[in-house]
């Protein structure tokens, strides 16, 4: 996340700062891979979730209805940029840039339902933001989607294309990556774009299937595809051979190798998966916040 003292300079763009000071060869590496479709890598691991799921019951009973794995996740994701900051980077116009804020992006279905229409949130968070934050924003967010048949501002904007002679539209679109491009593109428009954030999650739990990989967008900013399925039971021997019941979700990430390496990505791994094995990490906020090189 950008210092809150960063002034726009020449180069920059409304959603975040250019990273002026990285190594000749980070800097070399989107002109090798120009898109994000080049430079994917995919990742999966089960996180225990034994401990999680009782501490969710707990929660539930104090009044966090509905407190689950998406809030786990997205909490766990937030915490870690707060301490790796990096991962809160993007690439676009062959520059490597940091967000200025921590934006989740979701695709929302009003109803469980075939023919239920389907829309996008996108939700501001700071770092410093807990667990019950996390909780407060993602319901208010997908609430106020559930709740109204009404457009909101990213079906308004799609919609409006939508009617337009399909050359313009050819033409509109090439206008927005151009201007993507460049870093002209206005904050108000980014701020509808569900194609601009930090990273993007699907529930596919609540669907009751196991995860995918999902492609990241070549268009916008987004560098990580987070997708989880549903709860799943295992019997497993202890230490002393007896055997235990164990809860897992499965998580699948595909991520934009340019905005940092192959350890940094393994770090944030760790501290994502220590925070889902114990969420009372999550209930207060991290003791410290580090910032992203200039």
């Amino acid at each position: 996340m950008s210092n809150g003292n960063y002034r726009r300079r020449l180069g920059g763009r409304a959603d975040g700062r250019r990273i002026r000071t990285l190594t000749g060869f980070a800097n070399f590496i989107p002109y090798i891979m120009p898109s994000r479709c080049d430079s994917l890598n995919y990742y999966e691991q089960s996180f225990e979730i034994t401990n999680a799921d009782r501490w969710f019951r707990k929660q539930r009973i104090s009044g966090y209805k509905g407190i689950g794995a998406l809030h786990l996740f997205i909490a766990a994701y937030i915490r870690a940029i707060a301490s790796l900051p990096a991962l809160n980077r993007f690439v676009v116009g062959r520059h490597i840039y940091l967000h200025n804020e921590i934006e989740i992006v979701m695709t929302v279905k009003r109803a469980l339902t075939v023919d239920a229409t389907e829309t996008t949130i996108k939700v501001a968070f700071a770092p410093t933001d807990t667990i019950f934050d996390v909780y407060n924003k993602m319901n208010a967010a997908i609430d106020e989607v559930k709740s109204s048949d009404d457009a909101n501002g990213t079906e308004n904007f799609a919609n409006l294309f939508a009617k337009l002679p399909r050359p313009i539209i050819r033409f509109a679109i090439g206008c927005l990556r151009l201007g993507d491009y460049l870093g002209l593109l206005p904050k108000s428009l980014l701020d509808v774009s569900p194609f601009h954030g930090s990273m993007i999650i699907t529930d596919l739990g609540s669907l009751g299937i196991g995860p995918i990989y999902h492609h990241i967008y070549n268009f916008g900013t987004l560098p990580v595809f987070i997708s989880f399925g549903a709860k799943r039971h295992v019997y497993e021997l202890d230490r002393h051979g007896k055997p235990v019941e164990r809860k897992y979700i499965d998580g699948k990430f595909v991520m934009d190798e340019r905005i940092v390496d192959g350890h940094y990505y393994a770090s944030v791994f760790k501290v994502i998966n220590k925070l889902i094995a114990n969420p009372a990490l999550l209930e207060v906020p991290p003791e410290v916040v580090n910032e992203d090189i200039p």
